[in-house]
């Protein structure tokens, strides 16, 4: 393990950059996984992060050094900062004190989409992309697709709100969307709350790629009109519509429903 006391210490700086700059992250193509279970759920499904950091005040922590104990084990890089330094770089309030320096994957779309996908046109709230994540994950769903004006998934706060997701993902980014449902051998669904046909009248029990738009703009028009399906969740009540990560989530856990009945 070894130890930073100084902020003028390069690999340090470098640390602070990739924190606070998506520009850094992108340039570096390495991001920041903080938090235990981010951390443990990295080790567990991908393996070694290039480095692990921790702050001096968790080393007591017994999930802290489980972590440590495992990557020591492997030779893999542990670096412990005093806890102003780590706070500094961390920005997770009240975390434990630990993080992975990761490579992002970089992923080209080859192939037609030909298995269950999701393709997100303009998803822009950090915290809705993370949980649209996550859900898709936890309905067995693999592929996920964003177009260039979605918020960046491996960012810290998409990365926090999907609480492991990326590490069963793959995740494609600005990614013409237009081109990959013109091209797809499986039906396209995309929402609306202006669609005739109801979700719960789809048959589900098959591979279907999911298309869901901006917050408040929607499915942009181009891209809904080369859907196979628009499809509307109906509620009850005054409330407009749902939120787009319920909104998803409600899609995802009804073809879950139909495949299992």
């Amino acid at each position: 393990m070894k130890t930073i006391t100084s902020r003028d210490n390069a690999q340090y700086k470098e640390l602070v950059k990739l924190a606070g700059s998506q520009q850094a992250r992108r340039k570096a193509g390495r991001t920041l996984l903080d938090g235990v279970h981010l951390c443990q759920s990295y080790l567990q499904l991908r393996g070694m992060p290039e480095q692990c950091v921790v702050s001096e005040g968790s080393l007591q922590n017994p999930e802290v050094m489980d972590i440590v104990g495992q990557l020591e084990a492997q030779r893999a890089h542990v670096l412990a900062l005093p806890d102003a330094l780590y706070n500094a770089v961390s920005q997770v309030e009240h975390g434990i004190g630990v993080m992975f320096l990761v490579d992002t994957p970089e992923r080209s779309v080859t192939e037609a989409l030909s298995v269950s996908a999701v393709l997100l046109d303009g998803v822009q709230d950090p915290g809705n992309m993370g949980s649209i994540l996550r859900s898709a994950a936890a309905a067995g769903i693999q592929q996920v697709y964003c177009s260039a004006g979605s918020a960046v998934c491996w960012s810290p706060k998409v990365l926090r709100a999907a609480m492991g997701a990326h590490f069963v993902l793959d995740i494609f980014e600005n990614v013409d969307l237009a081109e990959l449902v013109r091209n797809a051998r499986v039906p396209t669904l995309a929402t609306s709350g202006y669609a005739a046909q109801r979700l719960y009248d789809i048959d589900l029990r098959q591979p279907v790629a999911w298309i869901f738009g901006h917050e408040g703009q929607g499915v942009a028009d181009d891209l809904l009109s080369l859907a196979t399906h628009k499809v509307v969740i109906p509620h009850l009540g005054q409330v407009e519509s749902l939120n787009v990560a319920a909104c998803a989530a409600v899609c995802f856990f009804e073809q879950v429903r139909q495949n299992q009945t």
